[in-house]
């Protein structure tokens, strides 16, 4: 497990990340009684909850496959919650993506893999 400091350099360093492909930020950390989500984040008409996974190395499988049924329904929960206080976002279609974060020679990558999971009707 990270410690808070190392996870919120890792998902900082995941938003500078996205944002570099043209995401917006919406939500950092969002808590809600079912769960939290990593960020929230606009990608053109879709709203994007992110679950960010952090690997040392990948012996023991990717940060992605990580993400496991119970998880992604505690996500899907949250995002459930999120909508319902954020009215303004609801006409957005809705993606959940994984970002797999690794350490390289002592520099982080990012593994970006949209729709990692879905909710049928989303």
């Amino acid at each position: 497990m990270l410690s808070r400091t190392k996870g919120d350099k890792v998902e900082r360093f995941v938003e500078g990340y996205l944002q570099g492909k043209g995401l917006k930020t919406i939500e950092r950390n969002f808590y809600s009684r079912y769960g939290e989500i990593d960020l929230i984040m606009q990608d053109r008409d879709y709203l994007v909850f992110i679950e960010v996974r952090f690997r040392a190395n990948t012996s023991h499988g990717s940060g992605a496959e990580s993400v496991n049924y119970a998880k992604q329904q505690k996500i899907i929960k949250t995002a459930h919650f999120f909508l319902q206080q954020a009215k303004k976002y609801q006409q957005l279609n809705c993606r959940f993506d994984v970002v797999s974060v690794t350490l390289t020679n002592k520099s982080l990558s990012a593994d970006w893999l949209k729709n990692a999971f879905q909710l049928p009707g989303w």
